[in-house]
């Protein structure tokens, strides 16, 4: 079995207000002198192309026994049925729908998720939400290594 790995990325928008957010930056510095305003451009870009990154950019796995979501390391055994979500029922469960207990890897900028179920009773948590460019691809894979 293959395992399965994607990495979300933030939208080029994201990435063109990071440069806006560095020219911003460089006009607050503009006063000061030359070498200020392009400390400002750089500064700036860089602090705001780091946070979009950082936020931006979270990783989802499915190894051995576990299904690993950004920070969360979920073991397969205490995940039910993968549910496919389209863009409408996705835009459903992040709104009404949604839980407060659920753990949810939400990125309003990717249309599609997958809802898995948590099985375990210990676990408050009802289910988890993770918003995937590839749904089908990442229920195929926690599918595959609960049946091994």
């Amino acid at each position: 079995m293959q395992p399965y790995e994607e990495r979300l990325t933030a939208p080029r928008s994201w990435w063109l207000v990071s440069l806006l957010v560095g020219i911003a930056m460089a006009l607050i510095m503009l006063p000061f002198g030359t070498l200020p305003l392009l400390g400002g451009l750089v500064c700036g870009t860089a602090v705001a192309a780091v946070v979009t990154s950082s936020y931006g950019s979270p990783r989802i796995r499915v190894m051995a026994d576990s299904l690993v979501v950004g920070d969360a390391k979920i073991p397969v055994s205490a995940l039910g049925e993968p549910q496919i979500l389209d863009e409408e029922e996705a835009r459903a469960w992040r709104g009404q729908k949604a839980d407060p207990r659920a753990y949810m890897l939400l990125r309003a900028y990717i249309p599609t998720a997958l809802r898995v179920e948590i099985t375990d009773p210990q676990d408050p948590t009802p289910y988890v939400y993770v918003s995937t460019r590839n749904p089908e691809g990442l229920a195929a894979a926690l599918t595959a290594v609960r049946a091994s």
